[in-house]
């Protein structure tokens, strides 16, 4: 529903005398009103693509009984929040388990002066507003516990926790999985050189260039300063290696715009296979061969394992003397 739409309010009731006496307090809330006599209308209703701000049913609804309607429609409207209030002339134990379970949000009686029902519907709906907003904020701090602030991909702690449910896939499936963990080549040298600033600038570009190179269901996360890792389901260890000539080539090759300057940047890479081993063991193996990469110098990659590398020596630096309007380390 658009925000600027005039809301609209459903009404389901069999008895004339209800319907006439709610109906005017709700179109006198300027919503438009949908009324419906039936269990079956009702369901149609709530389960629509546009459903209702506020759905007020009488429990004498026919066709199925209220506690079956209301499961029907939680399970078809799944992902959907709107305020349920029902009508009722007796408070039974169900109802009120209902209300504190927060499949509904009201209880109204069936009889009784039009300020006070319009002020239930009105607090009804208030509190629905709060509990989602209510809801949006812990979701919102639930992502933020597992991103990293910089540059929105996983932490390392998310990382990890993660890595232990594709491992677990991995032993159930029997499938593949490689990790590879890059770290960008004397960054400190860059933050000296440039300051803090335009550094995280850097690091935002790099995390946004090695996300196009992704697929859907690929992993990456933040896990030191200048420091990354990738988890690749389904992935072999000799496409792993491929995978990091591409980020080589076409994550670092090309310089990065930042601060007024073209930077050159560059990377050296870790790769290790999981075999359904701990995540923290492979891990440990991926940081085992990225040491000895930066070891080997800029822009090498090393495999821990049997799975033999590419052939061809890493890419040279291109140095200022290159003829390129780029700064060089």
């Amino acid at each position: 529903m658009l925000a600027n739409a005039t809301p609209m309010f459903l009404l389901a009731s069999p008895e004339p005398a209800l319907l006439a006496a709610f109906e005017p307090i709700l179109a006198a809330t300027g919503a438009k009103v949908e009324v419906v006599f039936s269990a079956g209308a009702t369901l149609a209703a709530l389960t629509a693509a546009h459903p209702p701000a506020l759905a007020l049913l009488d429990v004498r609804l026919p066709g199925m009984p209220m506690g079956q309607l209301l499961a029907a429609a939680r399970v078809e409207a799944a992902g959907r929040s709107f305020p349920i209030v029902l009508i009722s002339d007796t408070v039974t134990q169900e109802w009120i388990a209902r209300l504190a379970e927060g499949v509904i949000d009201d209880l109204i009686p069936p009889a009784g002066e039009s300020a006070f029902l319009r002020l239930r519907l009105e607090a009804a709906l208030r509190n629905h507003r709060r509990a989602r907003e209510l809801d949006l904020l812990r979701d919102a701090a639930a992502l933020n516990a597992q991103t990293d602030r910089l540059t929105g991909i996983y932490n390392r702690e998310a990382m990890l926790s993660m890595l232990f449910r594709e491992t677990d896939r991995v032993q159930r499936m029997r499938s593949s999985l490689c990790m590879i963990l890059f770290d960008i080549d004397d960054f400190g040298h860059w933050n000296s050189c440039l300051g803090s600033s335009p550094c995280d600038e850097l690091l935002c570009q790099v995390v946004d260039r090695t996300t196009r190179l992704l697929r859907s269901y690929d992993l990456l996360g933040r896990v030191g300063k200048d420091e990354f890792l990738m988890a690749l389901p389904g992935c072999s260890g000799v496409s792993a290696v491929l995978l990091a000539e591409r980020l080589r080539f076409e994550v670092f090759a090309t310089p990065f715009a930042v601060a007024g300057e073209s930077v050159r940047l560059s990377a050296c890479f870790g790769i290790a296979s999981s075999l359904g081993r701990s995540p923290v063991v492979v891990l440990r193996d991926a940081e085992q061969a990225l040491l000895t990469a930066k070891a080997a110098g800029p822009e090498s990659i090393e495999c821990a394992g049997d799975f033999s590398q590419p052939a061809d020596a890493p890419m040279a630096f291109l140095a200022p003397g290159s003829g390129d309007d780029l700064l060089a380390w």
